[in-house]
């Protein structure tokens, strides 16, 4: 009776969070005191309405406890007995509440993951056992503290950024077609679920498709899904096709007032326009009135310019994985990119008319380093230009420092210098880690 009981107050005090270190150990399943080590294969994150949830695939039940520290916020995990691949927990995105993760060896074979947190939070946890195919799970719920959640509420609602992802083609047209009958329109739905996926894991930042399966949208119906979820940048995705199967590398464009920036992107708005000039009945000629005022606002607003800059930002990130076709953003009369207040950019991921591009594009592995190339140069630019009440623009001052990033980089992405980034982080060397969180100087 008194062991109930105080199991009762224990998992009391871990609900209301009265007690500033508090524990509670889960019941092992069979399998568990066997004596060997367990394994994590995986972690997996989601976020929820007021929680976030981390899913770690075991290959055997473990013991495990979670507990509590303060100042900084922190959820420590301990699983008795089990070990962990280095660098798995580098998988799993920071984001608006959790500032990251790192892991260690405790008492010579047993495994502890510490979460730091942007806010206080309740964990909950549970073990799934082994169903299916399913192989064992531990649960581990992270719910933002009720106080966080009132102040929070108290205050304008932040909201994350929003980026549309358009993969072009689809349906009845299926774009341009590789020489081992790769179709653009597969690859570009391929690349724009990777994309989401991606960006989805950055911290303020949510993806949308405009098209999620293989089905045939006019180019104005893709600027209005874009405009429905209110995008503040829009990226179509495409495979170029060439007569020369030498041709190769990656492009941009963004949207010309005047007209193409050559001769090149002239023709590719052209082939890119056909789409609606053959199955929809939309007038894409510029004498018409209605486009010139919609390209006239386009100007006045700074779209365009905004599409440039986003252009060239990401260009840079795709240049480290894949060679460019045009080392500039190019300029053309894209129908698609004539979404008004919204940057757009239209982007060539590579030529499909070359064999060995057109197999890169079928690759797993290389969608995904485009992938990554691509929601790091739309990092680095709303780094910058975060629109006003979104997450991003609150936490501008600050910088999460990824893998590869170096001072100097930092510097000139922020219009600031080296000695002032180590002066306002006291740092006294150019040595930085990943994940590391730096204060940007006030201009």
């Amino acid at each position: 009776m008194k062991k109930d009981r105080r199991q009762f107050l224990t998992h009391l005090a871990g609900l209301g969070g009265l007690a500033g270190l508090s524990s509670w150990p889960s019941a092992g399943l069979a399998g568990s005191a066997s004596g060997e080590s367990g394994r994590i294969h995986n972690i997996r994150l989601s976020r929820h309405n007021g929680y976030v949830r981390l899913v770690f695939d075991l290959d055997r039940a473990v013991d495990h406890s979670v507990f509590r520290l303060h100042a900084p916020e922190r959820i420590v995990l301990d699983l008795k007995k089990t070990r962990m691949s280095h660098g798995l927990v580098d998988q799993v995105q920071a984001n608006s509440l959790i500032r990251g993760i790192r892991s260690g060896v405790r008492n010579g074979n047993d495994l502890r993951v510490v979460f730091d947190l942007q806010d206080a939070v309740t964990p909950r946890s549970f073990l799934l056992p082994a169903s299916g195919n399913k192989p064992p799970r531990l649960v581990l719920d992270l719910h933002q503290a009720e106080r966080a959640v009132s102040k929070k509420t108290e205050q304008q609602s932040l909201r994350e950024v929003v980026i549309a992802i358009d993969a072009g083609h689809g349906g009845r047209d299926p774009g341009a077609t590789g020489r081992h009958g790769t179709k653009e329109k597969t690859i570009t739905l391929q690349m724009a679920k990777r994309l989401k996926q991606v960006i989805d894991r950055q911290p303020g930042m949510t993806a949308v498709l405009t098209r999620s399966n293989d089905r045939f949208l006019r180019l104005r119906e893709r600027i209005a899904r874009a405009r429905k979820h209110n995008a503040d940048m829009m990226i179509s995705l495409h495979a170029d096709s060439f007569p020369d199967p030498r041709a190769r590398g990656s492009s941009i464009y963004a949207l010309s007032v005047d007209g193409a920036s050559s001769e090149t992107a002239r023709l590719l708005a052209e082939k890119e326009n056909a789409a609606d000039l053959l199955f929809g009945d939309v007038e894409l000629a510029v004498e018409d009135q209605m486009v010139k005022e919609v390209l006239f606002d386009l100007s006045l607003t700074g779209t365009i310019e905004s599409s440039l800059d986003i252009g060239s930002v990401v260009l840079k990130h795709l240049a480290r994985v894949n060679r460019v076709h045009k080392k500039t953003v190019q300029q053309a009369d894209f129908a698609v990119l004539k979404a008004p207040n919204i940057p757009s950019i239209l982007l060539e991921t590579a030529f499909i008319s070359n064999p060995r591009e057109e197999k890169n594009l079928r690759s797993r592995a290389h969608q995904q380093k485009v992938a990554k190339a691509i929601s790091r140069g739309v990092a680095d630019y709303f780094a910058r230009k975060a629109p006003p009440g979104t997450w991003l623009s609150a936490h501008a001052a600050e910088y999460r420092v990824r893998r590869g990033d170096t001072l100097g980089e930092i510097a000139q992405r922020f219009n600031t210098s080296v000695e002032k980034l180590r002066a306002r982080n006291a740092l006294y060397s150019n040595n930085l880690s990943a994940g590391q969180v730096i204060k940007i100087p006030v201009s």
